[in-house]
């Protein structure tokens, strides 16, 4: 049995070479992935995908209409469903092997952030009220590292307590704070609290709701306000229930991702085709963590992306039909 881990996360083999391998795995094993690829691109299948740029992405919308799995005859570990009502049609992330999950998210913030020094509040509704969400998911693994026990979920509807603040700084620790982009708004409007110069607000989406809509720039700057932080203190993470790795935006809007994903940006009309550095187009992804759903996507984002590889999100786009949807489904 392949050591998926050792693959995925390897500092020593190319990205390419675990692409290749990877995607060898999902044609073999991921009948849904298989019949997209034959469908759109039968030659690559010939390939063998040595050429990443040409391997086909697989709308996110799949995840609602389909089972994509690669271990179709097993139990996942682990169900993420997107948020929405139940009434909603939910993605569902079938997650096995959900170590490499943990691992990701782990050595992912690692990779950003200090995390063996840092005391992290979520204000966002704990594990217990939704077990579906990969995010609150996320939020409890970082927080179960923290052997202090000051990493907590925050009570929501209340304000920060000053005392608790001067803890974490009495422990000589820096202060990390999640929260959705209006969940940490509704926070500020509590109370005025001044969180400590070194703490980092980490916002997790979510810039528009039923009762108002901003742009991320607008976001950030009433945050850095609110807690009395200098802007380049908030920062934003980029991820999904179909993704099993994210990216974090450093103070400013440029996403940067983890060694084992990466980012492209594809024409809408045409999503074989990646879009030239500075113009806007659908945010592709490559995350080997999916390595047993399908690590090969087209999500539902818009974006552009820099000469150095970083990327922006722009905000949603609405397509009627992505070029290939049809094939997702066995119609026998």
């Amino acid at each position: 049995m392949e050591n998926w881990s050792t693959v995925i996360f390897s500092a020593e083999r190319p990205f390419e070479e675990k692409v290749q391998q990877i995607f060898e795995y999902q044609v073999e094993n991921n009948l849904v992935y298989r019949r997209f690829c034959e469908a759109l691109a039968p030659d690559i299948l010939n390939s063998g995908g040595k050429d990443i740029s040409r391997i086909p992405l697989l709308p996110v919308k799949a995840f609602k209409d389909a089972e994509i799995t690669a271990k179709p005859d097993e139990q996942p570990d682990r169900l993420f469903k997107s948020s929405g009502t139940s009434e909603m049609q939910r993605s569902i992330h079938r997650v096995h092997e959900a170590r490499i999950y943990e691992q990701s998210l782990v050595e992912g913030f690692k990779a950003f952030y200090n995390l063996d020094q840092c005391v992290i509040w979520a204000y966002t509704p704990g594990y217990a009220d939704n077990p579906h969400s990969s995010l609150i998911y996320m939020l409890q693994k970082l927080i179960d590292q923290d052997e202090s026990g000051k990493s907590r979920f925050l009570p929501l509807a209340n304000p920060l307590e000053s005392s608790a603040i001067e803890e974490v700084e009495r422990e000589g620790k820096q202060l990390i704070l999640f929260g959705a982009a209006f969940g940490l708004l509704d926070l500020v409007e509590l109370g005025a609290v001044r969180l400590p110069s070194n703490a980092i607000v980490i916002e997790t989406g979510g810039m528009k709701t039923h009762r108002r809509e901003m742009s991320r720039r607008e976001l950030h700057r009433r945050l850095a306000r609110g807690f009395g932080l200098d802007g380049s203190r908030i920062h934003s993470e980029y991820g999904m229930a179909e993704l099993l790795s994210q990216a974090y935006a450093i103070g400013g809007n440029w996403f940067r991702t983890v060694p084992w994903m990466k980012v492209s940006i594809r024409n809408p009309e045409d999503p074989s085709e990646t879009v030239p550095p500075n113009n806007e187009g659908l945010i592709g992804v490559i995350d080997l963590a999916n390595v047993h759903s399908c690590p090969f996507l087209l999500t539902g984002d818009t974006g552009v992306m820099d000469e150095r590889g970083r990327f922006e999100v722009r905000g949603r786009w609405n397509p009627k039909d992505l070029r290939g949807c049809n094939f997702l489904i066995d119609e026998d």
